[in-house]
């Protein structure tokens, strides 16, 4: 007989826990299924964020800038250490540690909100009267019965065609948060967000990392000048970065991975590595969930297909997160999900992708949101644009962290914010004030005219708005 649940959620990412927990709040009887489970069989929700994604690449990406600090600028501060060395079992285990207490968390806020979760991969398996009956198989077998169901499988990482991820010698973002010993040589296919993080893990532990990229440039959606000024520091650090390539072969073998690429200018090429990530995207994740059977529409891309306010095809059955369009990022899923449900409720929220920020967690950081001055200039738009170096920031200075600036882009007619752009220090947390600036249509003067704590990197922030102006005070 079918347990029956107001709203039964599928994927317990940030986009499916997060729904399930502000549809509890809300009063409704809430059910989440997820089949990520640890090694000892427990649930580890949370997704591959959690999981294999946001969380363990940001302890890794920890671990690995204190051991370059400490190898190459604590003696700036009067600091010597004698015999520098990396555990790197010992990195690993906190990263399990942090994943583990992430977890943890999750389960923890659902015991509070009373969801109901099933370990298992759910299922849609077809509508009795006003009901969805949503099949969980695996270690939770149930059959569930829902009024409303909302959709948050995921993604996954998408393979080159015809090599097969082992994680072993070809690595996907799960097999390289995992790799036992820094590898001598390391090659990552994509300049991405993940190839730009993993590689840097890597690299900054001795590794010798060639990042081989299709597209002509690094990172085409962002500001022009903070992708040259992230090229710069990268190149500088010695991530080897090669553009415009086109990858021919990869041949796997017991001690390592050959690559044959072609550069821009028609050159063939063939390097080894000991391991190869490959991170040129994610693809959704459909498969298992009953689509077809049940006439749940996709696009042609595979992504279920959803209206501005995530209702699919089918009624009662939403999406969001990955698995929908609009950026992969965890926190837009997060946004989707407490939207979804404030409307099964009845509500009206709104989730707007153009306030949406972007991070690369690199060092750098990179930063943005809203649209770039070229961008703006190329659809028609004039704009006026400051920026301020954390070159002549002191805080900056004291921290020995003076690559990168902010940049702040406005409307020249009305000053409104159309754009943050940061490469440096904190960029992610930095960005966060111009989410805010952007969402209250603000103007550039507005955060000229606030007070920012001296010294601190938010007056980074306040100069560029100046600058807007033509009127910093600092540079």
């Amino acid at each position: 007989m079918s347990q029956p649940f107001d709203i039964v959620v599928i994927g317990a990412g940030p986009g499916g826990y997060i729904a399930a927990i502000r549809a509890a709040q809300l009063g409704f009887n809430v059910a989440c299924v997820d089949d990520w489970t640890r090694a000892d069989g427990k649930p580890a929700p949370g997704g591959a964020c959690t999981n294999v994604g946001c969380i363990p690449s940001k302890a890794l990406l920890q671990s690995s800038e204190n051991f370059e600090r400490a190898g190459h600028s604590f003696a700036d501060h009067g600091i010597a250490i004698d015999g520098l060395a990396i555990d790197v079992a010992k990195m690993l285990a906190r990263k399990d540690r942090i994943v583990a207490q992430n977890n943890d968390g999750i389960l923890f806020l659902f015991r509070k909100n009373k969801v109901t979760l099933f370990q298992g991969r759910g299922r849609i398996a077809g509508r009795d009267g006003e009901r969805w009956t949503v099949a969980v198989d695996g270690p939770g077998a149930a059959e569930l019965a829902a009024t409303h169901v909302i959709v948050a499988t995921g993604s996954l990482p998408r393979a080159l065609p015809g090599i097969v991820f082992d994680n072993l010698r070809v690595l996907d973002n799960s097999g390289a948060l995992a790799i036992a010993e820094v590898p001598k040589r390391l090659g990552v296919i994509g300049a991405g967000v993940i190839g730009l993080e993993l590689g840097s893990v890597w690299r900054r532990l001795g590794a010798e990392v060639t990042i081989l990229e299709a597209l002509p440039g690094l990172l085409p959606a962002a500001d022009e000048a903070v992708a040259k000024e992230a090229l710069r520091a990268f190149t500088r650090q010695g991530l080897a970065m090669r553009f415009g390539v086109t990858v021919g072969g990869v041949d796997v073998r017991s001690d390592g991975v050959d690559v044959a690429w072609r550069d821009a200018d028609g050159t063939d090429h063939r390097d080894g590595f000991d391991r190869l990530i490959v991170s040129i995207g994610r693809v959704p994740t459909t498969a298992g969930l009953g689509a077809a059977d049940i006439g749940l529409a996709l696009d042609a891309r595979g992504f279920v297909d959803v209206d501005a306010e995530c209702r699919t095809n089918l009624p009662n059955v939403w999406a969001i997160g990955d698995v929908v369009r609009g950026p992969m990022l965890a926190h837009k899923a997060e946004e989707e999900g407490v939207a979804v449900a404030e409307r099964i409720a009845g509500q009206h929220p709104d989730v707007d992708f153009g306030t949406v920020p972007w991070v690369i967690y690199t060092a750098p950081e990179i930063a943005w949101v809203g649209r770039t001055e070229r961008e703006l200039r190329g659809s028609g738009v004039d704009v006026r644009a400051g920026s301020f170096p954390f070159s002549a920031n002191a805080r900056a200075r004291a921290m020995g962290e003076t690559t990168g600036f902010v940049k702040i882009v406005a409307d020249a007619a009305s000053d409104r914010v159309l754009g943050m752009h940061v490469v440096g220090p904190m960029a992610g947390e930095l960005v966060e004030e111009g989410v805010v600036a952007m969402e209250f249509g603000a103007a550039s003067e507005d955060l000229a005219r606030i007070c920012h704590a001296h010294p601190t990197l938010s007056e980074a922030t306040h100069e560029a708005a100046l600058a807007v102006d033509r009127r910093s005070l600092n540079a």
